[in-house]
């Protein structure tokens, strides 16, 4: 009965996907939340802290990038790229926080989402597919 949907099969490479790219760009701490059962809105959060708001740019772009090159899939919609602290890009089920280390410890998502199971991130260097 928990068989993974095919969704849920490529919202799961999406989310590995972006957190691969966010350790590429020397995102730290990246952490991939499994919501799927808390909530139906999304199945994953991507987290990951950037050391600077150009770092957080670079991220993010990268992000969007290799997402439409390699799964051929589009954001559809994104939030605070301008002001650097706290980017939201929203791939439909899969969110992605990249946060300034003071929001991250602010918005403690991690701890809000608590009840979510954590996927093991990838070594950098290692293939998410």
């Amino acid at each position: 009965m928990d068989q993974p949907t095919p969704r849920a099969d490529l919202a799961r490479t999406l989310a590995l996907a972006v957190a691969r790219v966010a350790e590429e760009t020397r995102g730290s701490d990246v952490r991939i939340l499994d919501l799927r059962g808390l909530t139906p809105v999304f199945d994953y959060f991507v987290i990951a802290t950037g050391s600077s708001r150009r770092q957080m740019h670079a991220m993010a772009d990268e992000i969007e990038a290799t997402v439409k090159r390699e799964l051929r899939d589009r954001k559809r919609g994104g939030e605070g790229y301008e002001e650097g602290r706290w980017i939201v890009l929203d791939y439909g089920n899969v969110l992605v926080h990249l946060f300034d280390a003071e929001s991250r410890e602010y918005w403690d998502l991690e701890h809000l989402w608590g009840d979510a199971k954590q996927v093991p991130v990838p070594a950098a260097g290692a293939s998410a597919r």
